[in-house]
């Protein structure tokens, strides 16, 4: 090549035109990945706005009960379609199995076991889908460094084709292959970061549950009716520092 001759075109379009199998696959593969990590970052999203919307009622429900209302009756009567109706469910479901003869205290370690299972599931829920989104994160970078390793093998085979062998023509086609490590890294970018803020949120709910189960807890056993036990709850149930 002479200071005369045109410069190739270079970029993402070249890059495909002139990719062999291998380069492909990988790109395919990325592709995936990215579309999978980004339907489960929407999705997650769009569940956790939709819980936090259904928590926010149930708890303001409990907050607006009347003084001297029943709390195991306005319990009883939420739908358990949020993590706090379903623990609260839970342990009225408990208590019912341990109600004690007549005149004797309500047992709290059933209901106690019943709970902490409770709580249990609901961290369950609350993962379903990071493990794809870390797997992503993890082996993203990786896929495309393979890529890239892929093109500079094939482009410094070219160095020993008969009028292949200048700088000039192998700089283009490794920069190009490079492009395998960027695209890698975009897909794991998001991936890491929805990744760190979903087990945040996580974390944040599963502590509230806890203290929702605490009051909950005391609720159950002395089947308060004075009308301070609704407001507790839902005060247990909000969110901390």
């Amino acid at each position: 090549m002479t200071v005369n001759d045109p410069l190739p075109t270079l970029g993402l379009a070249h890059f495909l035109t002139q990719a062999n199998p291998l380069a492909l696959a990988v790109l395919g593969l990325l592709l995936i990945l990215s579309v999978a990590s980004w339907y489960q970052i929407l999705a997650k999203t769009w569940q956790g706005l939709r819980r936090y919307r259904r928590s926010q009622a149930f708890l303001a429900r409990l907050r607006d009960l009347p003084e001297g209302a029943p709390t195991a009756a306005a319990l009883a009567a939420a739908a358990p379609t949020e993590p706090f109706a379903r623990l609260a469910l839970t342990g009225l479901r408990a208590r019912a199995r341990a109600l004690p003869a007549p005149g004797q205290s309500v047992p709290e370690a059933p209901i106690v076991r019943a709970l902490a299972l409770g709580i249990a599931h609901e961290g369950t829920r609350l993962e379903s889908g990071l493990t794809l989104l870390a797997s992503v994160a993890a082996t993203a970078p990786f896929i495309g460094l393979f890529g890239t390793v892929g093109g500079i093998y094939q482009a410094l085979l070219g160095l020993g084709q008969p009028g292949h062998g200048s700088l000039e023509q192998v700089a283009g086609p490794v920069g190009e292959a490079l492009i395998m490590t960027g695209l890698g890294l975009a897909v794991a970018i998001p991936a890491v970061l929805a990744y760190n803020a979903f087990n945040r949120a996580n974390r944040v709910l599963i502590d509230r549950l806890e203290g929702f189960a605490q009051d909950l807890l005391s609720v159950l056993v002395t089947d308060r009716r004075d009308g301070e036990a609704p407001a507790t709850l839902a005060d247990s149930g909000e969110a901390r520092p």
